[in-house]
């Protein structure tokens, strides 16, 4: 992709495909995302901003910048938004229970937004904001909830990052690009 005078120096934004781990190298011979992008992503020390597991796709920012990183994964900072699809029939007590938070080994869980979209079969449909990332954050936090029918945990089956901060995903699964001066500024104005 050739870079335009209007493009960051500073930000790259990805479609991660699940599949694909978060690192630089995998030691179990795992596609990363770095496979994704020229050769020169990698060589040129551009970092994720975060991550996404394995399953997950979405969203992802790379930078060269660690103020930036820094600064857009430092909890309060910064509402990243996702599109999941949970085994179960998700509740007005679950989302209660999610928006409070749940106890986990790190920490708490919680969410800072839950909005239900739809309802297909066994599964249901939600658009959850956070404004931290733990490992594994939404998938724990619903995880902690129990099915009231059957009594089983909440299960993510799907993930994705639709947002970070005001920057909406808008590139095709596995496509990257800069982002634009204008969103750069956009996104990292009102950080700390």
């Amino acid at each position: 992709m050739d870079r335009t005078t209007n493009d960051s120096k500073k930000l790259l934004a990805l479609n991660k495909p699940k599949g694909y781990v978060v690192t630089r190298s995998d030691e179990l011979g795992r596609k990363t995302v770095y496979e994704l992008f020229p050769d020169w992503v990698f060589h040129n020390g551009w970092m994720p901003i975060g991550r996404l597991d394995l399953e997950s796709k979405g969203l992802l920012l790379f930078t060269t910048n660690g103020k930036i990183g820094d600064a857009l994964t430092k909890p309060g900072n910064c509402i990243k938004v996702y599109e999941i699809w949970v085994r179960g029939h998700v509740t007005d007590e679950h989302i209660a229970a999610a928006m409070k938070g749940v106890e986990s080994t790190d920490g708490l869980l919680k969410a800072t937004g839950i909005e239900k979209k739809g309802i297909g079969g066994a599964k249901t449909k939600l658009r959850v904001e956070i404004d931290e990332g733990k490992n594994r954050h939404i998938r724990r936090l619903f995880g902690a909830l129990k099915d009231p029918k059957f009594g089983t945990p909440l299960k993510v089956l799907e993930l994705k990052r639709i947002s970070i901060g005001g920057f909406k995903l808008d590139l095709e699964i596995g496509k990257w690009r800069y982002l634009s001066l204008e969103e750069e500024r956009m996104l990292i104005k009102n950080l700390d």
